[in-house]
């Protein structure tokens, strides 16, 4: 009982803290809960449409112009401008007013109904990514069906049937179904996994802030003798409030994605809910941990902001682990966000058993040893260092 009314001393005096301090509510709730209603809005169409690209016609004929029309005719494609020559397109694409370039040469309308092989290019700026990706589909789908429709009209004049003619072109039909994402709807790929990232930053950003802070105002002896001098008991009450906090501004995450956007949750809200406590407290291990590896708040801070930013790309959000050279694969593994997006991809999107997932939750729940590795060094910092920026 005694231990107990220590832990509650200190999370009081940690809540009094809080409270007074603007930065804390700032950071904990206005920035999480706008990140959430920003980014799921400027997302809100699922996918981005009406994407500018040129065109270089030289050709100009009634084909050309058809495969033109019926290319702007694609949701995420609108022909903005078509340019005189290959060169004003390009300094067009340099200079951001269009994102991709559909060019057809002189003489492709004749190559084609003479049942040559006729070339046409298409030309994507690197520098974006999704309009890019989503641009290259758009051209070439619409430069297959271009092809499948004259080399139709030439087994038409020919005297073949419908049928027959299809038979040819298309020997075998092939349907593409999306599985769990119909809508190839890019906000359930980027939000479940972008939200959380935030959320993991700000955990990492405000348990290290908060730790040193009592170092920055030398009150660090103070804090730990409310503790009785115990470490694990000072660490414990002052981030129980931040835990219930965080997990308060986790649990409106889920409510705002599954609840009232409807993004599919097909394992149930409790796995993700649970998940979402194990990440909260594995970011605040992590935090801790920072504090004691790095004797300095703006190394540690640093440190922090690096270690969440990297984890977007290597935690297989923006490119597959798959396909990572064997020592980033390993590495991967290393990043808490990493399992997070696992565990997401099988409970809430393809919803398999928990049987089948518990190994990422286990893998997970390692990473709150990590202080117990530099639990001894902090307490040193916290009474004999002075304050480093």
């Amino acid at each position: 009982m005694l231990k107990n009314s220590k832990i509650l001393a200190v999370s009081k005096r940690e809540i009094k803290r809080l409270l007074t301090r603007p930065l804390y509510v700032f950071c904990m709730i206005v920035a999480p809960a706008f990140g959430y209603v920003f980014f799921t809005t400027l997302m809100e169409n699922g996918l981005p449409v009406d994407l500018p690209v040129g065109v270089v016609d030289e050709d100009n004929t009634s084909v050309t112009r058809n495969i033109i029309r019926n290319l702007d005719a694609f949701q995420q494609t609108k022909i903005v401008e078509q340019y005189h020559n290959f060169a004003e397109a390009r300094e067009a694409m340099q200079r951001g007013k269009i994102y991709a370039i559909y060019y057809i040469p002189q003489g492709t309308t004749k190559l084609a109904l003479s049942s040559k092989q006729p070339t046409v290019s298409f030309y994507t700026s690197a520098s974006y990514l999704i309009p890019a990706s989503l641009e290259y589909r758009d051209m070439k789908m619409m430069s297959e069906y271009a092809s499948g429709a004259i080399a139709r009209a030439t087994l038409y004049a020919k005297g073949f049937t419908e049928d027959q003619a299809m038979a040819m072109l298309q020997p075998i039909k092939m349907e593409m179904h999306a599985v769990n994402n119909p809508t190839l709807n890019y906000s359930i790929y980027l939000s479940n996994t972008l939200l959380p990232a935030l959320l993991m930053l700000l955990i990492f950003q405000i348990t290290i802030y908060s730790i040193y802070s009592e170092l920055k105002e030398e009150t660090s002896k103070e804090w730990l003798a409310i503790a009785d001098n115990n470490i694990y008991k000072a660490l414990f009450g002052k981030l129980l409030p931040h835990f219930f906090v965080w997990v308060l501004m986790g649990l409106f995450y889920l409510v705002w994605l599954y609840g009232y956007w409807n993004f599919p949750l097909n394992g149930g809200f409790l796995p993700m809910f649970i998940l979402m406590i194990l990440f909260v407290l594995v970011c605040q291990a992590f935090g801790v941990f920072l504090c004691g590896a790095v004797p300095s708040l703006r190394w540690a801070l640093s440190l922090a902001t690096l270690w969440g930013v990297l984890s977007f790309p290597i935690s297989g959000f923006s490119f597959p682990q798959m396909a990572f050279p064997p020592a980033l694969r390993a590495l991967s593994y290393l990043f808490p966000l990493r399992y997070y997006f696992l565990i997401y991809v099988d409970q809430a999107l393809n919803g398999i058993s928990f049987g089948y997932t518990w190994f990422y939750y286990v893998c997970l729940a390692a990473f709150l040893a990590l202080p117990l590795l530099v639990v001894g060094r902090l307490k040193t910092y916290l009474l004999e260092y002075h304050y480093q920026i």
